[in-house]
């Protein structure tokens, strides 16, 4: 099914391609920087000072496919990898490749958390990830073992905090990893020092917006700054969360939560509006206001053409809600989690696994309004690599969110063919399997392959976007009527062959924004179940300009799949209007233009297959006409 499809994309296409790439120099230097700090071979740090958790979120991918590969040239490959990263490390266990190659080629200023945007705290949580990741995919200890040694080290470098130290958490990464190592291990220490990292951010007094480190955390209550770095911020402390049970951590992320998905967040999952902004946005305490950069913006700020959206924070949007998720049982979190996911994450990568965007706008227009920083086509390579391995794994990792299980019950989050044999905590054995063309139909098919004779729960989730959904078991109707945005039990002693079935009826739905959204106003965007379509040069008549389309309000669109139009996707088509093109050319006003429309034939496709036809302009939001039936 999709799922599978992506999968099969990043094992055979995304994984080498990323990897003759981070071997190499072509661009700049990943793997080459360990063999330099291993004293394996001569020459100079080179590339970004965050490539080695970049070059971490890669490996954390490629374990991941041995789940299902168990290829043995790939496995070699990692284990030549981790011994050489072993090489490089200190002896104390310090880890950070551009330190330790200026150590090496005699540089006796190059000393660890000597700069607050080095990104050693962000390259070590992302090693600690990867190195759970393959122990548990694996089964081996070397990667682990260089975890704990870089787990350790840190326990004594921040043994007792100071403001400098504190300073050292952009994008901080390490929240999570340090809590899956705990959670890996059972290691006390890692666990403490987790607390101990998100409460040292209290002793930074003269912090900024762009690092959410201007308030302490537990005063906040809105989503501000960096987007990637507040949402890795957000996800860490949702894991600290989920271990301590903190009340202290909950009460902001709650808050920062309804502001994001009731502010800030965009109709494809995406998060962070600007490029660049100043926030607090218009204090009257002047002084407090700061740059920032790839951030969220002020309420209802959701702009389009200059929507920056990087794939790494919607990819965090998906991280923070899975925890928000875990922590409360509620469909809600997992809503946003599959939005993004077939939305603004997947949007990221080109469908050739090898071209990657860094930024996901909701329009593109030619020319553009203002030059902006990165391509409006997806590219090998940018200089901020952390998206495209950041791609990597999460696609990779999608069936983690698939499933999850308490006592006596099986969640079932993400609908997608698949087959799922777990234990339950209680020790009985299900195995399972799902049929379904999702999220092209909404039918879905689980049968029960193999259980025990104990009563457990298949709790399924029912998405927000559902006006109504029926659920049948074995052809007879279930004892009540599933609710959007909940999840709906079924509990029963079960039996080998028992098939349950849920239907998730997919109109489609034209969306419009709330006017405050003022980049939005009589506009609308359209959506299919969990996936947001989009208008795309392409499929107009020639002459014929993407803000031109309106959209009448009755309009009908059929849903088809075309197997040959874009790797195979369903497409929506229908009529629409455009009016007499008119040249704005020098004018910035103009008197109304009074003139009729003519219908055009309208064709959209998913937004995150848009861009994968060759240079192009696009559009999510289309003018709203009023029906074609009252003219």
């Amino acid at each position: 099914g999709f799922w599978a499809d992506r999968f099969e994309s990043c094992r055979s296409e995304m994984i080498p391609h990323m990897w003759s790439l981070m071997e190499g120099t072509n661009y700049t230097q990943f793997y080459q920087n360990f063999r330099i700090a291993a004293g394996l071979i001569p020459g100079k740090s080179r590339g970004a000072s965050f490539n080695d958790g970049d070059f971490y979120k890669w490996m954390e991918g490629a374990c991941v496919t041995l789940t299902m590969t168990n290829d043995p040239a790939l496995r070699q490959t990692l284990d030549q990898i981790i011994e050489v990263i072993g090489k490089a490390q200190r002896a104390d266990g310090y880890i950070h490749t551009p330190v330790l190659i200026k150590r090496r080629n005699g540089d006796t200023n190059a000393l660890p958390f000597h700069e607050q945007n080095n990104f050693e705290m962000y390259n070590m949580g992302h090693l600690l990830t990867a190195a759970c990741v393959h122990y548990r995919v694996t089964g081996q200890t070397n990667f682990l073992a260089i975890a704990q040694k870089t787990a350790d080290f840190l326990c004594e470098a921040f043994r007792n905090p100071t403001l400098e130290l504190a300073h050292n958490s952009v994008c901080p990464s390490h929240y999570m990893g340090m809590v899956e190592l705990y959670r890996t291990t059972r290691e006390p220490r890692y666990l403490e020092l987790a607390k101990k990292f998100l409460s040292m951010r209290n002793l930074i007094t003269d912090g900024g917006e762009d690092n959410q480190d201007r308030i302490h955390f537990d005063k906040q209550t809105d989503a501000i700054g960096h987007a990637a770095r507040a949402n890795y911020l957000y996800a860490g402390a949702a894991d600290l969360f989920l271990e301590t049970g903190d009340t202290n951590l909950w009460m902001p992320l709650e808050k920062i939560w309804t502001n994001v998905v009731e502010k800030k967040m965009y109709i494809t999952g995406g998060c962070g509006a600007l490029y660049d902004g100043a926030s607090p946005d218009g204090a009257k305490d002047q002084k407090n206001i700061a740059r920032v950069h790839q951030s969220y913006g002020r309420n209802y700020q959701l702009p389009n053409v200059t929507a920056h959206n990087e794939t790494c924070a919607n990819i965090g949007n998906a991280l923070w809600n899975w925890r928000m998720f875990l922590a409360t049982g509620e469909a809600r979190f997992v809503d946003v989690v599959e939005l993004a996911l077939y939305n603004s994450v997947l949007s990221g990568a080109g469908l050739d696994g090898t071209n990657f965007f860094y930024t996901n706008p909701l329009r593109v227009v030619d020319p553009l309004p203002t030059p902006l920083r990165w391509s409006r086509t997806r590219v090998p390579f940018v200089s901020s690599f952390c998206c495209p391995p950041n791609l990597v794994r999460t696609v990779a990792e999608v069936a983690d969110y698939a499933y999850s299980k308490s006592d006596g019950v099986i969640w079932v989050n993400l609908y997608g063919g698949s087959t799922l044999k777990t234990k339950l905590p209680e020790g009985q054995t299900v195995k399972l399997t799902q049929e379904t063309e999702y999220p092209w139909n909404g039918r879905i098919r689980m049968t029960i392959i193999e259980c025990g004779s104990k009563e457990f729960a298949l709790k399924l989730r029912i998405p927000g976007w559902v006006k109504s959904a029926t659920v049948r078991i074995n052809n007879g109707p279930a004892d009540s009527s599933p609710t959007p945005r909940n999840y709906f039990e079924i509990r029963r002693s079960w039996k080998t062959g028992d098939v349950v079935d849920l239907d998730l009826p997919m109109p489609v739905r034209l969306m419009e924004a709330n006017p405050l959204v003022e980049e939005d106003l009589n506009q609308v965007a359209v959506q299919r179940g969990p996936v947001v379509y989009c208008l795309e040069s392409p499929d107009l008549p020639a002459g014929a300009k993407i803000s031109d389309v309106m959209i009448p309000s009755d309009i009908q669109l059929a849903a088809r799949y075309d197997r040959r139009l874009l790797d195979g996707v369903v497409m929506l088509e229908g009529k629409a209007l455009v009016p007499p093109v008119a040249s704005w050319s020098g004018q910035l006003y103009r008197e109304l233009q009074m003139t009729d429309s003519k219908p055009v034939n309208l064709r959209l496709i998913p937004y995150f297959a848009w861009g994968n036809r060759g240079v192009s302009e696009m559009t999510v939001w289309m003018n709203r006409s009023t029906p074609v039936s009252s003219k």
